[in-house]
């Protein structure tokens, strides 16, 4: 069973024929992080314009590598959300065009879902588990009973983790994108440098807030002014961010003591600390601990080709006629099967 991905919920233009929603036979993602560096963030304008320019291309690129025609692929499946708006449309309209010139099924797919689903293609995993989506954009805790059993347990009320990397970065001059920027410094520095203290919502939430890390960072940065140690800096302020994530993580599992693995999904799942460091807690040395490879941790049509064969096996297709969504999925949406997520 052949699925052709495409993903273009942000700014990498990315498609992928998987096989039986396990074996990548092609992965082809083109990333924005050039275009978008002089601006210190992805500019959606632009982003949607880049994946008009490059998705015929990619798309093309993703068959020719695995010498496959249009005519044997089984289905399309497509990022319908979250993401930017101007960017799905681009990516939906593309693979509608040409689902319906193929006369191939397409399959909507939720890409947050995709990024828990993404150790599948390395692997099996063992649920229930815990996801820790951690990106630019996002920044949750699922509660994951198998798959298309998702319970957002946590998200975060400002800020997701990756955009404050990119935010203190950029006023440190350092450069975009900030999460890689940051991570290698911190590899030099003293993280107890600089003091930070784990945030507490005051409702009681488990919700996530990193606006108070942001203006502990900034202030900091005001108070050493030319004597700031860059690299100290940097490995302070990495270390309460991945401690908050892994605190976080813990508390649940006071919660699900069902839980058997943890999955770290994202695109900051790249990041070297938080990979080695999660490693390391004494609370998790008996789950297994799911880390994608690098590839499979940034938006890739693969995840969503992988994801969608098991669409594929319910009969869930996507409806041509529904629009991509930029922020929720709402139960049922744009699919014609009655039993849906």
């Amino acid at each position: 069973m052949l699925i052709l991905g495409i993903e273009t919920s942000c700014d990498e233009t990315s498609s992928s024929v998987v096989e039986d929603g396990k074996t990548i036979l092609s992965n082809i993602i083109f990333s924005q992080e050039k275009i978008h560096h002089k601006y210190g963030g992805v500019v959606p304008e632009i982003a949607s314009r880049e994946h008009v320019n490059r998705i015929d291309k990619i798309v093309y690129e993703a068959l020719i590598k695995t010498d496959k025609k249009i005519q044997d692929i089984d289905a399309i499946a497509v990022t319908n959300g979250p993401g930017l708006i101007g960017s799905l449309l681009v990516g939906t309209s593309f693979a509608k065009a040409l689902s319906t010139a193929s006369n191939k099924p397409l399959i909507g797919v939720n890409h947050l879902y995709a990024h828990l689903y993404a150790p599948e293609l390395e692997g099996d995993i063992k649920y229930p588990a815990l996801g820790l989506i951690v990106s630019g954009g996002h920044t949750s805790i699922y509660y994951i009973k198998g798959l298309f059993e998702y319970e957002r347990v946590a998200r975060t009320r400002d800020d997701a983790a990756g955009e404050i990397f990119d935010k203190i970065s950029k006023y440190l001059d350092l450069g975009y994108p900030g999460g890689p920027i940051i991570d290698r410094l911190a590899k030099e520095g003293n993280s107890e440098r600089y003091r930070f203290s784990i945030p507490r919502m005051s409702d009681g939430s488990m919700d996530f807030s990193f606006s108070g890390i942001k203006s502990a960072a900034l202030r900091i940065i005001k108070h050493e002014k030319d004597n700031l140690n860059i690299k100290d800096f940097a490995a302070s302020f990495q270390n309460i961010i991945i401690d908050y994530l892994l605190s976080s993580l813990k508390s649940f599992l006071t919660i699900h003591k069902d839980v058997k693995s943890i999955i770290l999904a994202g695109g900051v799942s790249r990041n070297s600390g938080l990979r080695e460091k999660i490693k390391t807690v004494k609370e998790f040395k008996n789950l297994n601990i799911y880390l994608p490879s690098p590839a499979l941790c940034t938006d890739n049509a693969a995840m969503i080709a992988g994801l969608g064969y098991h669409y594929y096996i319910r009969k869930e297709f996507f409806d041509l006629k529904t629009p991509p969504y930029s922020r929720f999925e709402p139960k049922g949406f744009g699919r014609r099967a009655t039993n849906l997520i």
